[in-house]
């Protein structure tokens, strides 16, 4: 059970990035389609580079993915039964975390969902433009949590303040 809420946490979060960038895809690729100005390519290496880090970088590399990965650990050497259907989301930090985290997921995916509701409004090639962005930032999210992934294994224990798990779990 251990190993199976291990997959199934890291496993569906990586899933719902993944399903995120097999849908964001097709609107990028359909740049090509669109004769692009001087001033759409360099807000397009503009807007991937920054997504890249800012997304990419201090968003999924330095604070999403290695808590994920702590979380999934923690789950591992402490299932509960609700935690393991859920996992993704325990992973996600939407449930059985300090207060302070949960909100701050939770008002963080509102925020995401609000972007994605306005981005869908743009018209080509700006739509493409800030899909490649996402589309790059998310890719890298994919890679951090697979590094963080390789480099947890061999350690057995991971630290309970980088899980954000309440005191009394």
């Amino acid at each position: 059970m251990r190993v199976v809420a291990y997959i199934w946490g890291v496993g569906g979060v990586l899933l719902l990035l993944g399903s995120a960038i097999y849908r964001l895809a097709p609107m990028t690729f359909a740049l090509k389609d669109y004769p692009l100005s001087p001033f759409h390519w360099c807000a397009l290496v503009l807007f991937v580079v920054y997504m890249a880090y800012a997304e990419g970088y201090k968003g999924f590399h330095l604070a999403f993915a290695p808590r994920v990965v702590a979380r999934a650990s923690y789950l591992a050497q402490y299932p509960r039964i609700h935690h393991l259907l859920l996992a993704p989301l325990f992973c996600m930090c939407f449930f059985h975390t300090t207060r302070r985290r949960q909100l701050i997921s939770i008002g963080l995916s509102c925020m995401i969902l609000c972007f994605v509701l306005i981005a869908r409004q743009l018209p080509q090639p700006w739509r493409g433009i800030v899909d490649a962005g996402v589309v790059v930032g998310l890719a890298l999210g994919i890679m951090s949590i697979m590094y963080f992934v390789v480099s947890a294994r061999g350690q057995s224990e991971q630290s309970a303040a980088l899980a954000e798990v309440p005191i009394e779990a």
